[in-house]
């Protein structure tokens, strides 16, 4: 939801609520930032009864006064009454789902150890509420925590593998990295009853909580499940012995599969198409005898450890009907195994790929203009002939009012730069989230140069000069000050080759009164749209959506964004890196970078500009 606070003394505050992030835009006239260290916040949970313990807590900053740091002996001296947030723009990631919170910002002025209230300004107060997780709305949407490279996981779990902590705090680090997202999807399974039927397509199988929860459904629940799952060859060649490794995720999925007796008749393995993927992590719920669709859980999550504990990944539970028959439909195209077949020649293979994307474009027409979306839920599946649908995603980030955002796990394609690298700096605010940095393709071998006469490709870098601001996956690989080495989901065992950012979704005037949402199992490529079995929705008008997305979507990119700076400064400790680490001491900088047009005065218009706020 969106609140907006009174105006006090010339300081307003805005915010929007997710599920567990609050994210917050302060707004301040010239003579209330006057003096302005910083503000401390208090943050009450008003659903805890007057005089409870801990009903009310200060806020703590990650960031803190360099003079202050051999004070600190405990962690409540991170308290913004001792180091307040020198931002206008701010997140709470610690609020709980389905709680009502006030947040009071103090503003304050001083000197580091000496800071008190502002007389005349402030507090100012705002109530919010935040999204439930269960709910009875159409859609219920679960992020997972996706940061395993954090200051957090270090400090809490010494970046051991969750495996080889003790056993009293091995759950524990599970559940801080899942945050509810495996808790939803076993919800899902144990929602079907007895004579119910539970579809299911899963391109990653291996994780054996999720294997046993449809076991027992199956067995004593009476629920009839079936499942497609891939079982294709997509091992990687070794450059070093040329051989082809085990079948993946066949090998891993044939494990899991018998490691719970699940009956070979309940499980179909998608083969036809042996050069593409079987992409999909969805399930579909249809009710009672007559088999009538009613839910769907899809997503970006993987049925796997690192799908679940380690990149970010997000899990949607969608309660329509309609949207539950097209994807039944779809599951129904999959278990023909439609495609071309091992061995076919080209001729033949070609028309089987052909014939299949026609029945997949059959099942639901995908919009291909920003005006063909309708209000509601819009399922788009893949392979499809064509990249008009990818071209629409380009263009629904190009075409936003305000700002899109967008969460790329294979880089950015040209559909994308095409249509953004003639943008400015007064166009939409857009934010890009990668699994890496978008450089320039190394070098080709001169073996594989490219023949005489064929154009070389410029790479197209978008940047702030296209109002485009880049994140992308990465940690500290060393300690800096206070900021301690961290890990990641490779060290951690969890992943091989997405090891940070797997969510695929995309957000396009987010805080309008309009959003879209695209969010699913696609990568935005032309290998997702043209070959892979995919499916995403396009949710178009839910502003209680796009506000989780929103909110999750800033937790993790200005959570990588810091990391992907010092790694691009290749973590030089010179002055302007030591800048950032620390708050301003004598509190005459932190607002100059609220400069007209900087990024920082953008973020803070975003929260000033939306639309739908209710008094907090």
């Amino acid at each position: 939801m969106r609140f907006v606070s009174k105006v006090v003394d010339g300081i307003q505050v805005f915010a929007v609520s997710g599920n567990h992030t609050v994210s917050f835009g302060i707004t301040a006239t010239d003579i209330a930032r006057t003096s302005l260290m910083g503000f401390a916040i208090d943050r009450t949970d008003l659903d805890l009864p007057t005089g409870a313990k801990n009903r009310t807590l200060p806020m703590l900053n990650s960031k803190v006064f360099k003079s202050e740091m051999g004070k600190m002996t405990t962690i409540a001296e991170k308290s913004m009454w001792k180091h307040p947030l020198q931002s206008f723009v701010w997140d709470d990631f610690g609020a709980q789902h389905d709680k009502r919170y006030e947040y009071v910002f103090t503003p304050l002025q001083g000197t580091p150890g000496h800071l008190k209230p502002i007389p005349g300004r402030g507090p100012v107060s705002i109530k919010v509420r935040t999204e439930s997780l269960f709910s009875n709305e159409t859609h219920d949407v679960f992020f997972n925590r996706g940061v395993a490279s954090s200051q957090a996981y270090a400090f809490k779990y010494g970046n051991k593998r969750p495996d080889k902590l003790p056993s009293n705090k091995r759950a524990e680090a599970y559940k801080w990295l899942s945050r509810d997202l495996d808790t939803a999807i076993l919800t899902f399974i144990e929602h079907a009853n007895k004579g119910d039927t539970l579809l299911c397509c899963f391109y990653e199988f291996s994780y054996l909580p999720v294997a046993r929860a449809l076991q027992t459904a199956r067995t004593n629940g009476g629920v009839n499940v079936r499942i497609i799952l891939d079982g294709k060859q997509n091992g990687k060649k070794s450059k070093k012995t040329g051989k082809v490794g085990k079948p993946f995720p066949r090998d891993e999925s044939e494990q899991t599969k018998a490691a719970v007796h699940l009956p070979d008749a309940v499980v179909k393995w998608r083969e036809a198409n042996p050069n593409n993927i079987e992409h999909n992590k969805f399930m579909v719920l249809l009710k009672g005898k007559n088999a009538t669709p009613a839910e769907v859980w899809t997503g970006s999550t993987n049925i796997s450890q690192g799908g679940i504990f380690g990149q970010t990944n997000v899990g949607q539970w969608i309660r329509d009907a309609k949207v539950a028959a097209a994807y039944a439909r779809y599951w129904n195209l999959l278990y023909k195994d439609p495609g071309a077949k091992k061995g076919d020649d080209r001729a033949t293979a070609n028309k089987a790929k052909k014939d299949f994307r026609a029945e997949v474009e059959a099942i639901a027409k995908a919009p291909t203009r920003l005006t063909d979306i309708k209000k509601g839920i819009t399922p788009v599946f893949s392979p499809r002939r064509g990249l008009a649908v990818l071209k629409n995603y380009a263009q629904l980030v190009d075409d936003s009012q305000k700002s899109a955002a967008i969460t790329l796990a294979f880089g950015v394609g040209k559909e994308f730069k095409d249509v953004l690298q003639d943008n400015t700096p007064t166009g939409p605010l857009i934010f890009m989230l990668l699994e890496k940095q978008d450089a320039p393709p190394k070098p080709r071998a001169k073996k594989s140069a490219p023949k005489p006469g064929r154009p070389k490709t410029a790479f197209v870098r978008l940047n702030s000069k296209n109002n485009v601001y880049e994140a992308w996956g990465s940690y500290l690989k060393d300690p800096l000050y206070q900021w301690v080495r961290e890990t990641n989901t490779r060290l951690l065992q969890f992943n091989k080759h997405v090891l940070y950012i797997h969510t695929k979704f995309l957000l396009h005037d987010p805080l309008g009164d309009d959003p879209i949402v695209v969010t699913g199992s696609a990568n935005f490529s032309r290998a997702s749209t043209q070959d892979n079995d995919e499916n995403v929705v396009v949710i178009r008008g839910n502003t209680r959506v796009a506000d989780i997305y929103f909110t999750e979507f800033n937790r993790l990119f200005f959570h990588y964004y810091y990391r992907s700076v010092t790694e691009a400064r290749k973590g030089v400790k010179d002055a302007k890196t030591v800048a950032a680490l620390f708050l301003d001491e004598k509190g005459t900088e932190w607002q100059k970078q609220y400069a007209p047009g900087s990024l920082k005065t953008k973020r803070v218009a975003m929260f000033a500009d939306m639309e739908g706020a209710v008094q907090g």
